[in-house]
């Protein structure tokens, strides 16, 4: 229990940083105008990285404030919990991009494929870690399913425009609130 609430004490920051993140890609995306499929791609990708990265150094700075070792046994079954679903991710993003020509637009179909990858692997690291995480991961694969049925059944609704905004919306919006839900929970239980 008590490994559990450093999780969720760590995943706030982690949260916000990667909401905060996703939103300003999805304003500049949208106000770009990043049609294109492998600029979206591109994009997109490179913003996964930096989330990434910035997780990693988040996690890394509380573990070091917390006198704990980083790559922990737990740490260990989370990463390798995320991993086969992120490089899933990775390689349908990779095999898209490269086959893609310069006339390519981008839709919702590599958003919805990524919002269905992170879905899973936050289920899987759900198993070790806060209850909650695995109904994030259930929530983007719901939404994903709800995502695919509404925009591509509307052919005007599936461009890049659209593509951004939901990218936008689930890997930002969804990131912020969900870490702000954890910081105030947090905050609440370490006062009581």
């Amino acid at each position: 229990m008590e490994r559990s609430a450093l999780y969720r004490r760590a995943l706030a920051p982690i949260t916000l940083f990667a909401g905060g993140i996703g939103v300003l890609a999805g304003i500049l995306a949208f106000s770009l105008h990043i049609e294109s499929l492998r600029a979206f791609g591109t994009l997109w990708l490179g913003v996964a990285m930096v989330a990434v990265a910035g997780a990693f150094l988040l996690a890394r700075r509380q573990s070091l404030n917390d006198g704990e070792l980083f790559w922990s046994p737990p740490t260990r079954r989370v990463a390798q919990a995320l991993l086969a679903p992120l490089t899933v991710g990775l390689l349908v993003s990779a095999i898209s991009i490269a086959g893609a020509s310069s006339q390519d637009k981008a839709d919702v179909a590599l958003p919805v494929v990524w919002m269905l990858c992170y879905g899973c692997a936050l289920h899987a690291a759900g198993f070790f870690a806060p209850r909650g995480v695995r109904l994030l991961g259930w929530f983007f694969i719901l939404c994903a399913f709800g995502v695919f049925c509404t925009l591509f059944s509307a052919e005007p609704l599936r461009n890049a425009a659209a593509a951004n905004i939901v990218m936008g919306v689930f890997f930002g919006v969804v990131h912020l609130v969900y870490g702000t839900y954890l910081y105030f929970t947090e905050q609440q239980k370490d006062v009581a």
